[in-house]
């Protein structure tokens, strides 16, 4: 099975090599990296020596390496003198996670082909491999079982829109799964889901949603400056994580609604980087008064538009906010984590999708600690905020009430991971035999 999947996914990696390359000329995307993803261990990433024990913590990108931030740093306590290596796929994951870990534990997660990988394993030889979310890349795994390193999947979910692919090859799925020894699921929904599509039932446990654990983002001095740039009577609404098609819905509402309260003035965020300056050039098009971050000089600010045409700041900027938009989700593309704005106990606006982050949104809107919209409704409903006939500051509140109620996954998490980490070698294969009838 696994050479055939090999197979296949060399011939699906050449098929579509035109869409790669047009990716790496246009936006210099997935150019970073490249000879790490094809197995060539950077320099900067040094050899295990043979009496140190190593974690190998995979996380895709943003979202989720700012999920295991501080499960990373409770393993560092838990373990000390154990060496922890952080690897991503994307270029916003790996900068970020530079940041937070140390250039020199962090790398570009291999393409998953034996060749691209064993290099890695036998350079880092970790004794445990934890993967964030549902990374269930079948050569990955194998190998870390093959090589003798214990396999713990956290914070892991089944997303609505994954579940009937993943059951429709629970067979093949199976023994994907096997190779995992422990799974830490966010919610009981996500933990039957994982069952039914093949993880077996001894293995998965329910340890909540890492996020709710998040640390407030550092103080990077730009939410102060704004302050100091802006009016008192300022109204803010910070728009983050947007995708196409967003912007042109959240600039309709600007204009209709500056006509008449110029006290708006609504901070834009991008999900992409590499879609900041199409933004920029729709808002000019538009005609609309704005200033790019990446050029903006301390100025004053009235109404108009702030682009956070930056990486690492909007997490910080929903602290100065009196209402908050979670993009991905005006448009079906799942939604992005509301829990950024919601640990400030500022009110948050999401759009009709919101699956990828179903069971979060659900605390929220089962504590009416949440403001959904539709298209039709953005206009009005900021209309109503800001003539004082929608009470956001009681829904902030309660928001941020329900961020603190959910904590404690990081805990529940780190548990589970130091059975499996000292579990001895007899016990495990007992373990995986049974997972195995």
């Amino acid at each position: 099975m696994h050479l055939l999947y090999s197979i296949a996914l060399g011939l699906a990696l050449l098929l579509s090599l035109p869409f790669w390359v047009l990716a790496m000329l246009r936006h210099g995307k997935y150019r970073a990296g490249l000879r790490a993803r094809l197995g060539k261990v950077p320099d900067s990433l040094r050899p295990t020596p043979a009496l140190e024990r190593c974690i190998w913590v995979h996380a895709v990108s943003v979202g989720e390496v700012l999920a295991v931030a501080p499960l990373v740093n409770r393993l560092g306590q838990k373990f000390s003198g154990t060496r922890i290596v952080v690897s991503t796929t994307t270029m916003t994951g790996q900068e970020l996670a530079r940041k937070r870990f140390g250039a020199e534990n962090v790398f570009y997660f291999p393409l998953d082909f034996v060749f691209a990988l064993r290099p890695y394993f036998q350079h880092l030889q970790p004794s445990l491999v934890i993967v964030a979310e549902t990374e269930f890349w079948p050569n990955f795994l194998r190998l870390a079982q093959k090589c003798g390193a214990r396999v713990g999947v956290v914070n892991a979910r089944i997303s609505d829109r994954s579940f009937p692919r993943y059951r429709a090859f629970r067979g093949l799925l199976r023994g994907v799964l096997r190779n995992v020894d422990l799974f830490v699921a966010q919610s009981d929904l996500d933990a039957t889901r994982l069952k039914e599509i093949g993880a077996e039932p001894a293995r998965v446990q329910v340890g909540g949603n890492l996020k709710f654990d998040a640390p407030s983002p550092p103080e990077t001095g730009l939410p102060a400056r704004l302050r100091t740039a802006m009016p008192a009577s300022a109204r803010i609404l910070v728009c983050g994580s947007t995708v196409e098609g967003e912007e042109t819905l959240l600039v309709d509402a600007f204009q209709t609604l500056v006509k008449d309260h110029r006290e708006l003035l609504l901070v834009l965020a991008p999900r992409h980087p590499e879609r900041f300056q199409d933004v920029a050039d729709l808002l000019a098009r538009r005609g609309v008064r704005f200033w790019r971050r990446s050029a903006w000089d301390g100025a004053p600010l009235s109404e108009g538009i702030l682009l956070l045409d930056t990486i690492g700041e909007l997490a910080g900027l929903y602290r100065i906010a009196h209402l908050a938009f979670v993009g991905g989700s005006l448009v079906p593309r799942g939604g992005h984590n509301v829990l950024e704005p919601a640990q400030f106990g500022v009110a948050t606006l999401v759009g009709p999708h919101t699956e990828n982050f179903r069971e979060i949104v659900g605390a929220f809107e089962r504590a009416n600690a949440l403001l959904r919209v539709t298209p039709a409704q953005l206009a009005s409903t900021l209309r109503d905020w800001l003539e004082g006939r929608l009470d956001v500051d009681s829904v902030g509140k309660r928001a941020g009430e329900v961020y603190r109620a959910n904590a404690g996954a990081v805990e529940r998490t780190l548990t589970a991971l130091e059975v499996l980490m000292w579990m001895p070698e007899t016990m495990r294969s007992g373990y995986q035999q049974q997972g195995s009838r």
